[in-house]
């Protein structure tokens, strides 16, 4: 039976909910540091320096970024929600039928535990929860390695969109609900009271 969950037990609880005004700051400094971190790797899928305020804050505000949150701060993040990039996405690929992912990132130090993948679980959950078929995604168009990932966790590589002003255009899906091995780390999805949210995106 499905909950808002997507999977192994952990010593550290860690709580899934929508990201506030409050939380910029660490959102902020968890995307700066994973940018870091792939820049070191030689990915420029994200600006070395992490993501201006004015980039999150909207994401914020529309109530599609999310946080997972554990004792010591934020442990992951993404965002979810219809928006479909058009430089990718074309009217033949049926854009309204898929939720996407944007600024997954998962803090260093909670790394290698599965959070990434719970939480694209959790995403494709919520794509069944709102009548959709797809998860979607884009990401850095030169990196065989994260690439070779999301195959790893049962997406389909589509194509590949080579804009020169563009560090990401390749473009991978998967449809809605658990991919083909979940995780098992549970991600109870809580607002900071700890109240149900709202089945929508």
């Amino acid at each position: 039976m499905h909950s808002n969950t997507a999977g192994l037990t952990t010593a550290r609880p860690l709580t899934l909910r929508r990201a506030t005004g409050g939380d910029l700051d660490g959102v902020l400094a968890l995307l700066a540091e994973t940018a870091a971190w792939l820049n070191r790797r030689g990915v420029r899928q994200w600006p070395a320096g992490g993501f201006p305020a004015g980039r999150i804050a909207p994401l914020i505000d529309a109530g599609t970024l999310y946080l997972l949150e554990g004792q010591d701060g934020p442990a992951a993040t993404l965002a979810l929600d219809g928006h479909a990039d058009p430089e990718f996405w074309a009217p033949a690929d049926d854009p309204g039928a898929a939720l996407y992912v944007h600024k997954l990132a998962v803090a260093r130090d909670h790394s290698g535990r599965g959070l990434g993948e719970a939480l694209l679980d959790w995403a494709g959950l919520r794509v069944l929860s709102l009548g959709k078929r797809w998860l979607r995604l884009d990401c850095s168009k030169d990196n065989p390695g994260l690439q070779g990932y999301y195959r790893g966790q049962r997406f389909t590589h589509l194509r590949t969109v080579d804009l020169p002003h563009r560090a990401s255009g390749a473009l991978f899906q998967r449809p809605g609900g658990l991919r083909g091995r979940a995780s098992g780390l549970e991600l109870p999805f809580s607002d900071r009271r700890g109240a149900p949210v709202p089945e929508h995106v």
